[in-house]
């Protein structure tokens, strides 16, 4: 930049001809002192050159650096805040948040995080990648981005290498007609579409489905349970699970479009669930080979670990009703929103027959007020329900999770019957899913529900009452009530392991050695079963035989455990394996005496591995059974933090606040500052006008001294008025 700054002036001080000719170089020079003789002006040249504006280029719209102006996080933030600020309002300019392209970065990096299995900055991305996210966006709003693409992409995975432009036409036709997983660019423009429509639905759907929803799970539902479903003696189970595997398009987009009325985005839902997706595999003849030994699998730098022995182990212990996900077409993560925008007229209309199945009854011990939200029983120990007199209150409760249906009912079983009709008729007519009675049974409590491979079941209890009577005597009397029971399930815990492979036999059990961790080390063996130790002893957290269920587990996989030590170290039975490893398989198995060291001394040099024995293999190891009270109107924490956040927001808040205030004779913090402030300013003395107020044991002679200060303070201007008056008359004089 120097060097032409340079030459330039050379050229321009050698000949004069060279100046510039136009309007602000000559009234510029001419303003000198002989403006035509550069040589003699040398530094009048300089100074035109150095206070010349430079033209800067003006900035590209289609730059991805110059579009990411805010955080996605930040626009979906307030996405979620104006959902739940007008939850009822017609939706129709999404489009607008579809061209934000944050959401579009922020689509990126989480299905980046789910591909390479580690999350990618924002300033990691390359410039390369935001280019090609630009040109997807572009794709979709121009209608020119199409589902379920195999050879032409507008963005690729980073761990995606193949040069599609030089395969060969049997590869090509093997990508073509074979199964293949989701796109890239799908996952992403799936993303996007999810962060726009989940808030604005969120803000919708009823409290009373639990399934595929932030911050609610299977745990949710089962305090939900023990705290509403206490007084109900006929309960109603449905599995409606098949409206999963797939619905009509027309009746999936009038769902959506029952509160969204944007072309662009009904248009892609639409594309995504009419692309027909391509299932058929090209069966390719294997070669018969020589069994070898197998090679240890090494995994590439950016592929991501699979799943851990433990957690697929855990996973199979899914329940019938939280076994199924939805997946239609080619919406990926959006099937589920779109399942539960279907069945959320489900939830609706359940909730208008619980209205309408409610008759209150004052002679009733329980739910006896006419709004009906009054707390049964005590409420420390929700589940407890006293029994006095028949059960004359009527009424119902309901909840979802997934595409199974749980209904309590108090009253007789002819209302019962009469909702399940009901029941059968609405989805036979909004679903087309055909329902019979064997399909919607009615039990009694004291049979036992079975529901997320719980038991619902009731027990009689006898308490005892003691309160004080008249005079300070002391009275204990013998109360009875039922207490609803959350049980897990033994029978299902061991056909889930049974399906594992970890046991067989049904009435005494026996384990089976676990064969897959032949080739793992003691240690990372043990680990592994530890973790799986601990995750079911958190998804029993909630069951009142939590002890029992933990310690049965924990009695399988050290069974399994000592029959595989026993096999993999020669050792003939379970009862060797427990006297050389000890109860918990602690020690080392696999040192002999005098072979080697100590283990303890191996250990403490670092030459050894330690070794976790299993954890839980007596029953007082495990905790105990949760029972923290549950709020009645319960809502997850973000949902409270955002309704919070916008009742705050509302001015008519701060105004409640400081009504409320002046009612109860207080002062805001602000206030009381700004009251300190002027007075600083006016008399600079640090003049307590609060303690003034309450210094005082009479009011009145307060208020005489605030206004005795202010008839000062006015007498005061008064003089000083008059005496600026006084000196503008003489001025004039």
């Amino acid at each position: 930049m120097h060097r032409r700054l340079a030459i330039f002036t050379h050229k321009i001080l050698g000949n004069p001809k060279f100046i510039p000719t136009t309007t602000t170089a000559t009234s510029y020079f001419y303003s000198q002192s002989n403006p035509l003789n550069p040589k003699s002006n040398g530094l009048a040249l300089f100074r035109f050159l150095s206070y010349t504006s430079m033209r800067r280029r003006a900035p590209d719209p289609d730059d991805p650096s110059t579009l990411m102006k805010e955080d996605g996080v930040s626009v979906c933030s307030h996405m979620w805040i104006e959902s739940f600020r007008e939850p009822d309002r017609m939706v129709s300019n999404l489009t607008s948040y579809l061209r934000r392209f944050e959401l579009w970065v922020l689509a990126y990096q989480k299905v980046c995080a789910d591909e390479l299995g580690a999350y990618v900055p924002r300033n990691a991305i390359q410039r390369s990648a935001l280019e090609d996210l630009l040109a997807l966006r572009n794709a979709v709003l121009d209608d020119r981005f199409k589902w379920g693409a195999r050879l032409q992409f507008f963005i690729k995975s980073p761990r995606d290498k193949t040069d599609y432009e030089s395969l060969s036409k049997r590869k090509i036709r093997v990508i073509l007609t074979t199964t293949q997983p989701s796109p890239f660019q799908d996952k992403i423009v799936q993303e996007v579409l999810f962060m726009i429509l989940e808030p604005l639905y969120e803000a919708r759907f009823s409290l009373k489905s639990y399934a595929f929803r932030p911050g609610r799970n299977a745990h949710t539902v089962l305090r939900v349970i023990r705290r509403n479903f206490a007084g109900y003696l006929w309960y109603i189970k449905g599995d409606l699970s098949t409206v999963l595997d797939g619905m009509k398009v027309g009746f999936v987009i009038s769902s959506l479009m029952r509160d969204v009325r944007d072309k662009k985005v009904i248009d892609l839902v639409k594309a995504a669930l009419t692309t027909p997706v391509i299932t058929t595999q090209v069966e390719v003849p294997k070669k018969k080979k020589k069994r070898k030994y197998q090679k240890k699998r090494v995994l590439a730098e950016d592929e991501p670990k699979p799943d851990p022995y433990w957690l697929e182990t855990f996973f199979g212990f899914a329940p019938e009703e939280a076994g199924k996900i939805p997946s239609w077409g080619h919406c990926g993560i959006l099937s589920p929103l779109l399942a539960n925008i279907c069945l959320d007229e489900l939830d609706r209309w359940m909730e208008g027959k619980i209205k309408e199945f409610y008759r209150p009854s004052k002679t009733d011990v329980i739910w006896n007020s006419p709004e009906g939200e009054a707390e049964q029983g005590n409420t420390s120990w929700p589940e407890f329900v006293p029994t006095s007199g028949p059960d004359k209150t009527r009424k119902i409760d309901y909840i979802r999770y997934g595409g199974h249906i749980l209904i309590g009912l108090r009253g007789p079983r002819a209302d019962a019957a009469i909702l399940r009709k009901q029941l059968i008729e609405f989805v036979d007519q909004k679903y087309m899913l055909k329902l019979d009675n064997d399909s919607l049974p009615i039990e009694h409590i004291t049979k036992g529900i079975m529901f997320l491979d719980h038991v619902l079941c009731r027990r009689v209890v006898y308490p005892t009452l003691r309160y004080t009577a008249t005079g300070g005597k002391i009275i204990s009397e013998k109360g009875v009530g039922t207490l609803l029971s959350v049980t897990a399930s033994l029978k299902q815990c061991i056909k889930q392991f049974r399906k594992l492979n970890f046991l067989k036999g049904d009435r005494d059990p026996d384990p089976q050695p676990c064969f897959r961790m032949f080739h793992a080390t003691q240690a990372h063996t043990n680990a592994q079963m530890n973790k799986f130790l601990s995750t079911m002893v958190e998804w029993y957290r909630y069951a009142d035989n939590r002890k029992k269920i933990v310690n049965f587990c924990s009695y399988i996989l050290r069974g399994s455990l000592a029959k595989l030590y026993a096999a993999k170290y020669k050792l003939r039975s379970r009862a060797k394996v427990y006297k050389i490893g000890s109860r918990n398989l602690s020690r080392p198995l696999k040192e002999r005496k005098g072979a080697s060291p100590e283990y303890h001394n191996l250990l403490r040099m670092g030459l050894a591995e330690s070794i976790d024995g299993l954890q839980y293999t007596r029953m007082s190891l495990v905790p105990e059974t949760d029972y923290s009270p549950f709020p009645v109107n319960w809502r997850p924490d973000h949902e409270n933090s955002l309704l919070e956040y916008i009742r705050l927001d509302d001015p008519k808040t701060l105004e409640q606040q400081r009504s409320r205030i002046r009612e109860e004779g207080l002062i805001s913090p602000q206030d009381y500052i700004s009251m300190l402030v002027w007075n600083y300013k006016r008399n600079s003395i640090a003049m307590d006008q609060l303690s003034l107020l309450r210094s005082g044991s009479n009011v009145n002679e307060s208020e005489k001294q605030l206004q005795l200060s202010i008839n000062n303070e006015n007498s005061v201007q008064r003089s000083e008025e008059e005496e600026q008056h006084e000196a503008f008359k003489v001025a004039q004089i």
